[in-house]
């Protein structure tokens, strides 16, 4: 049983990794400020969250476990809010979303 959890917790500290290491390479590539804050959100979100959930079943059923839960809540609510903000603040500020029309 150990090694089954072994394995998934290995597995989803890779795939946070990877998801974290793919999402910044994307970051570099987006056009304009709004897809690269939905990029940095999502990979935020996801990446952390898997290493999280990989971390928890490293630690078992202690009281790491139950601060890495509430670390991840905290990510889960926090990064959608701060992105919707900045959003908010951008287009506030008259900085407008690259439309498909607007690249040649």
């Amino acid at each position: 049983m150990s090694v089954l959890v072994d394995i998934a917790s290995w597995i989803c500290l890779l795939a946070g990794g990877s998801f974290c290491v793919i999402g910044t390479i994307g970051i570099n590539r987006m056009p304009d400020f709004f897809t690269r804050m939905h990029a940095a959100s999502v990979t935020d979100t996801v990446g952390a969250g898997l290493v999280l959930i990989g971390l928890m079943l490293q630690a078992g059923w202690t009281l790491v476990t139950v601060k890495l839960l509430f670390m991840g809540l905290l990510i889960f609510f926090a990064s959608p809010t701060a992105t919707h903000a900045l959003a908010k603040a951008a287009l506030a500020r008259g900085l407008k979303p690259r439309l498909h029309e607007e690249n040649s």
